[in-house]
């Protein structure tokens, strides 16, 4: 794979478009020894540099086997941040060659992507190649990608909005609102002062989507981690509408976090029990708030990774 990030592809795709390729000849190699062909050649200048956002199609193959088709397996083109490439025989080096709609071919020795001692996965051959069938769909800037991302943000904030409202009516529920978009309901009031950014933050929970199916809880043995929750509030651990949320209670509180999607996983879901630019509702109780612990006292556990932060693009 492109150094933790991708594969696509585009085979025979000149012929199917009836356009000519050029450099169909042969391979060339780059400087640190990619093996490259561009087998489509669109006009266009502009060539993705490290920072920049780019949208590819792309085919993971061996000689015998397909590894990967973003088309096939994701139904969409791969959307990445260009980094700066490995020193040797790196996809994104020869990805730089290209300009928006060109298409290459780029091949990878296997031995050379095998670190000594790392036995080899039953699907790859010692002495084969790795190739990589890659369309360039579109680039964009960070200061592009960033008007888009807020663009979009914005529009699905209201978005969420007006579903939110028109399920306030249909329940006859009057929640509180914040600045943010986040919708809360006390429903037992705690003692004590609000917890304050870095204290520890122990709460039992039960999420569900907006149809009311629960998707995770510490309270349900259907869920198979009946345990308290805690965490260190405002450092980014949890998703936003958690992180505002719980700063609003108290110890012993009980209450109901309406979050919106910008709030939560945004278009990155992070389980399929939960679509992308979901509505999420949090059902939380805190039972314990206490000054910061050292980082490895902070309890997060595999099964509490549904309320880690998924850093979706518009953050």
């Amino acid at each position: 794979m492109i150094k933790n990030v991708l594969p696509i592809a585009l085979l025979g795709l000149c012929l199917i478009n009836g356009t000519s390729c050029k450099n169909s000849g042969g391979f060339k190699k780059t400087k640190s020894g990619l093996e490259y062909q561009i087998v489509r050649d669109e006009p266009g200048t502009q060539k993705p540099q490290p920072g920049d956002f780019v949208e590819i199609n792309v085919i993971v193959r061996t000689k015998d086997t397909v590894l990967m088709d973003s088309r096939k397996n994701m139904g969409k083109p791969v959307e990445f941040q260009m980094q700066h490439p490995q020193p040797k025989g790196d996809p994104i080096e020869g990805i730089m060659l290209m300009t928006k709609g060109d298409s290459a071919v780029f091949r990878i020795p296997i031995d050379s992507m095998i670190k000594p001692g790392q036995p080899l996965p039953p699907f790859l051959k010692k002495g084969g190649m790795m190739e990589y069938d890659v369309v360039l769909v579109s680039i964009k800037t960070l200061e592009e990608k960033k008007a888009e991302d807020q663009v979009k943000v914005a529009n699905q904030k209201g978005f969420d909005d007006s579903i939110l409202q028109d399920y306030f009516t249909k329940n006859n529920i009057h929640p509180s609102k914040t600045a943010s978009g986040l919708y809360y309901s006390i429903t037992k009031e705690g003692s004590g002062n609000t917890p304050q950014k870095g204290q520890s933050v122990t709460v039992n929970y039960t999420g569900k989507t907006m149809d009311g199916m629960p998707f995770d809880s510490n309270v349900d043995t259907n869920f198979h981690h009946k345990q308290p929750f805690t965490v260190a509030l405002g450092q980014g651990r949890v998703i936003p509408g958690w992180d505002e949320g719980l700063a609003l209670l108290k110890k012993g509180s009980k209450a109901t976090l309406y979050i919106p999607s910008t709030l939560a996983y945004g278009p990155q879901s992070p389980t399929p029990k939960i679509a992308p630019n979901s509505i999420l509702i949090f059902d939380v109780e805190v039972t314990d708030i206490k000054d910061a612990k050292p980082e490895a006292n902070v309890q997060m556990t595999p099964q509490m990774n549904a309320h880690m932060n998924a850093q979706p693009t518009h953050k």
